[in-house]
């Protein structure tokens, strides 16, 4: 199974909740409490993210974070990054010094090209993409769009 770290995870989260807000400003203890996710948690992934310039920070009273830039404009890929560093799916495709077998491996080359493939899928999705829940659902399925065509043709 390819999972990504759950701070990575964690990072999506924060980071497509202040995309929902863009207006607002806030801070740690509140987005937590709005994510239902660990203060502490919350507190090292924004640092994380302030760092790779994916948010802004504004100290003092009425401080907190908000997204440095558009929430289109901020890719799923980045967050992950800001967080766990280069994609890599096998620890040799990012660290390859930490391999005895990179000299001799057969399927070492071809982590690079997965490693592509995958970096190219999130860099795909932005933060924008991830506040709508119908982004992604599947051609056909019930999880679409509510069609409002017959209740206004009612009114």
């Amino acid at each position: 199974m390819i999972i990504l770290s759950k701070l990575a995870d964690y990072g999506v989260i924060v980071a497509t909740h202040l995309a929902t807000h863009p207006e607002r400003q806030a801070n740690a203890a509140v987005i937590a409490a709005e994510t239902r996710l660990p203060a502490a948690t919350v507190a090292k992934v924004l640092k994380a993210l302030a760092h790779a310039g994916l948010v802004l920070a504004t100290r003092g009273a009425t401080g907190g974070y908000r997204l440095a830039r558009q929430a289109t404009a901020i890719s799923v890929a980045e967050v992950v990054a800001a967080i766990d560093g280069d994609i890599g799916l096998t620890q040799c495709s990012v660290h390859a010094e930490d391999c005895d077998r990179t000299n001799y491996c057969p399927t070492r080359p071809h982590w690079a090209a997965i490693n592509r493939a995958v970096s190219t899928a999130l860099e795909a999705i932005s933060l924008d993409d991830m506040i709508s829940p119908f982004t992604f659902a599947p051609l056909g399925s019930s999880a679409t769009a509510p069609d409002h065509s017959i209740a206004e043709t009612a009114r």
